[in-house]
Order: structure tokens, then sequence, then C-alpha cells
């Protein structure tokens, strides 16, 4: 917080005192200038401390928001504690008294004493001038390479922003494509196409080996396997009848097909050469992951 104006006063609000803006009046300000011992243009900061203003000058009853005293519109500072003013100190409210002449510096000759004479020395001034210029460069530089890195910072940063607006709309697709794959599969069929084909680490829950059943009754043993070969999340067909609570040993010829034509719902182990190689092939795959996972 800002302190009082006046020459030789140190009065600030963090004692008790009450500070008071200059007038933005031009006519009152210049009394108030002329009052203060100053030779100074105010600015909005300036401010002057209520010992420079007589008990007069102030509203008997009328109090500030902010609790302290009031002064009136047209109140002048006429309380201070040094020499005479360069100027007719303003008494009287509203009446700018004429202002004398500023008094001009005579030029002093000092005679022969070359110790007190002002002219610098040959050679001098051009070395405080070549200093000062060569400050200058540098702080130009400076500014110009914060300036450049500025820039650079701001343009990351617009990079990063489009690239978090990407990632988010990605996000959004990716979850409007998770809801509609929960219309018809289950979580564990969903995990299992993050995984590699036919993995044997992929879990299955009883749900879907009851639907994997249900579709292996409904197309047969080639169908099922031509829907696990295009990518549909399905447990492979010895997990299936490993999985399965109830089996029922059947001897016959027929072959699986034949016996998923039949619609009973049984689930029969297939001895056919065809469905044999297929399971052989399968389980060499499986395998085959299961090493490359281990090693």
């Amino acid at each position: 917080m800002g302190g009082c104006s006046a020459p030789n006063c140190s009065n600030s609000t963090s004692i008790g005192k009450q500070l008071f803006r200059f007038p933005k009046d031009p006519v009152r300000k210049k009394k108030w200038v002329v009052n203060c011992r100053r030779d100074f243009e105010p600015t909005p900061h300036s401010r002057l401390c209520q010992d420079h203003f007589e008990q007069s000058q102030f509203e008997e009853i009328a109090r500030s928001p902010a609790g302290g005293k009031k002064l009136k519109p047209n109140a002048i500072p006429t309380l201070f504690t040094i020499g005479d003013p360069p100027y007719p100190a303003v008494t009287i409210p509203y009446i700018l008294l004429p202002m004398k002449p500023e008094p001009v510096e005579k030029e002093l000759n000092f005679g022969d004493h070359g110790y007190a004479r002002r002219t610098p020395l040959p050679g001098l001034e051009e070395e405080e001038d070549a200093d000062g210029t060569a400050e200058d460069q540098q702080h130009c530089t400076q500014c110009h390479l914060l300036k450049k890195q500025l820039e650079q910072e701001m343009q990351h940063t617009a990079r990063l922003q489009k690239e978090a607006e990407e990632m988010k709309k990605r996000l959004y697709r990716l979850d409007r494509i998770e809801k509609g794959l929960q219309n018809f599969l289950y979580e564990d069929q969903i995990r299992a196409l993050s995984l590699t084909k036919r993995s044997r680490r992929a879990v299955w829950s009883p749900e879907t080996i009851l639907k994997a059943r249900k579709i292996r009754c409904a197309v047969g043993t080639k169908g099922y396997e031509y829907l696990r070969e295009l990518g549909y999340p399905l447990p492979s067909y010895r997990t299936l009848c490993n999985r399965l609570e109830t089996k029922i040993m059947v001897t016959t010829d027929m072959s699986c097909e034949e016996l998923a034509e039949l619609s009973l719902g049984l689930m029969a182990t297939c001895n056919s050469p065809a469905d044999v190689a297929v399971l052989d092939e399968e389980e060499e795959e499986e395998e085959k992951e299961l090493r490359g996972v281990l090693s």
C-alpha cells in the first residue's frame, strides 16, 4: 500500500492514517500540488494523508464508506512541516493564484579549480555511451530469444490441445463401438477380440459356452469353424466339449454334421478324419502360441 506523497512525510494506512486521492479536476489538483511543495505530476496512485488538512476541511457528520473522515468537495491541504513553497500556498477554495516563474539556475564559475569542473574527461563519455549501447543490444538479444521460446511453447501447447481433441473423438467412437458390440456379445467375447486368434488365454463365461453350443448345433462343425476363422469370438470345439456339464457318449457311424442336422441337442466326439485333422491342427497352433507366451 502506498504512502503520503508530501515531502518528509511517511504516513500510510499501515499506521492508521487515512489517505486521500488527488482531485481529478485539474484546477483543484494544481492547488494541491502547489501546497505540497513538490514540482511533480500526480499519478492515480498519489495520495495525501489526513495530517495535511485542517479540521475545517472535513465534513462534520458525513463518513466515508470505510468509516473514516470525508473531505469537503472544495477541501485544500494547508498543513505541511517544511519551508515556504516556491509558489504561494492556496488556502481559499476554488481560487487559483498566479504562479511565480521558476528561477533559472546560474552558471557556476569555479575558476581554475579543475577538480570541481563538471566537464567529463576526454574519452570517458564515449566509453559510457559504448557500454550503454552494448547493454541495450544484450537486452534486445535476450528479449528476442525469450520471444522465440514463447512462440515455440505456444505452438507446442496448440499441438497438444489438438491431439487431446482427436483422442477425445477417438475415445467417443470406441465407446460407441463397444456399446454396439454389447448388444450381441458378452463381455468375455469383447475381451477375446483383443487377444490373438484362438488364444488359450481367453476365459469363457457359462453364458458364452451355451451360446456357442447353440451356434454349433445350428450351423454344424464347418460353419462353426468358419465363424471362428472370420474372427467371431467363440471358444474352440474342444473347449466347448470340455466345458459342457452333461456329456453323453454316442457310438454311431454318423458324422458330426449329420448329428447336428438331427437337432437333438447332443454334443458328440468327432471321430471323422476331417474333424480329427481340424482338431489336431488347432491344438498345434494353440501349443505354438502358448510356447511363444512362455518364452
